[in-house]
């Protein structure tokens, strides 16, 4: 399974979306309605599944599925 594909099934199960919702110019924000709060998740689990800490600070580098999925693969 690719970083994407486990990305995608991380965020649609945080956000309660489907899967099929989320691509790589997804705006995890504007596009997929994630808040704070949602985001303070999303970035636990992916630190978790894995195995990477994301800074607060790197957090503002990151608007879209793709610039986690870049950021996922350079940290691993």
């Amino acid at each position: 399974m690719s970083v994407f594909e486990k990305l995608q099934e991380i965020i649609a199960e945080q956000l309660e979306i489907e899967a099929e919702e989320i691509d790589y110019e997804s705006n995890i924000i504007d596009d997929l309605g994630a808040d704070s709060l949602d985001i303070v998740d999303l970035v636990m689990s992916v630190e978790d599944e894995f195995g990477i800490e994301v800074p607060d600070e790197a957090l503002e580098g990151i608007s879209t599925v793709e610039d986690m999925v870049k950021y996922i693969e350079d940290h691993e």
